[in-house]
């Protein structure tokens, strides 16, 4: 479980280091990234996350969460820009302040992915499939945390200014694994919170994958390299069901 807490936190820094490498205004690499990985959570959401939301809570009620995950989702979206899936802005407008909204929305985005990654038999599926759902919160990381150190930068002028904000988002999806797995454990396996706390995730989960998936390929023509990508973030989704 600890490896999960330090593979999000070095996940996040490792992608926003890339900035120091790769121009921001260069992002094709990011696209078969993108559809990789939108196609690797989006399969785990529905093979893994739903059905044992629905396992611990049967009937309409995980429905409702679901939905509360989707559009809020959609919500936060309006504040961070689409930065959990790449969105790389170039505007210089506002310079010198810091993007506290967008911030804030990453903050909570990746703190509800960790929450769920609780490690312990009581979670069923999440549990068998931990590592499998860790990597596709840390593949899922990898353009967010491109893009949201390119907007520091552009905001803020430096590595170093940029750094200490940029950590919040490493720590928040290591925060939510430690809260969800010491803190709160007990009251989260007990009167069916754990099951809501997956359909909300859920949500999230199924408006992002199916958000990158439609942007990859935005004109519905057929793009080589993003339908390998897709492909193959399918199949390993599948491939690493052990349950």
């Amino acid at each position: 479980m600890w490896f999960a807490v330090f593979a999000l936190f070095l996940t996040v820094l490792g992608a926003s280091w890339l900035t120091r490498l790769v121009p921001t205004a260069r992002t094709t690499w990011m696209k078969p990234l993108l559809a990789f990985s939108g196609a690797y959570l989006f399969t785990l959401t529905v093979t893994h996350l739903l059905p044992e939301a629905l396992q611990m809570q049967p009937g309409h009620r995980v429905g409702y969460f679901v939905l509360a995950g989707f559009f809020g989702q959609m919500l936060l979206e309006v504040f961070s820009q689409g930065v959990e899936h790449g969105h790389v802005h170039h505007h210089t407008e506002h310079a010198g302040r810091v993007p506290f909204l967008l911030l804030s929305s990453l903050v909570l985005h990746s703190f509800l992915e960790g929450s769920i990654l609780v490690k312990t038999p009581a979670a069923g599926d999440v549990s068998q499939n931990f590592y499998a759902i860790v990597a596709g919160v840390a593949l899922h990381h990898i353009p967010a945390a491109f893009a949201l150190m390119a907007a520091l930068l552009l905001r803020l002028g430096s590595f170093r200014r940029a750094l200490p904000y940029l950590l919040l988002f490493a720590v928040a999806g290591p925060a939510g694994i430690i809260v969800s797995n010491f803190v709160v454990l007990e009251q989260l396996l007990t009167g069916g919170l754990y099951a809501a706390l997956l359909g909300l995730v859920a949500g999230n989960f199924l408006h992002v994958s199916t958000t990158i998936l439609f942007e990859t390929s935005p004109d519905h023509s057929l793009n080589v390299r993003k339908l390998v990508a897709t492909l193959a973030g399918l199949l390993l989704a599948l491939l690493v069901d052990v349950g």
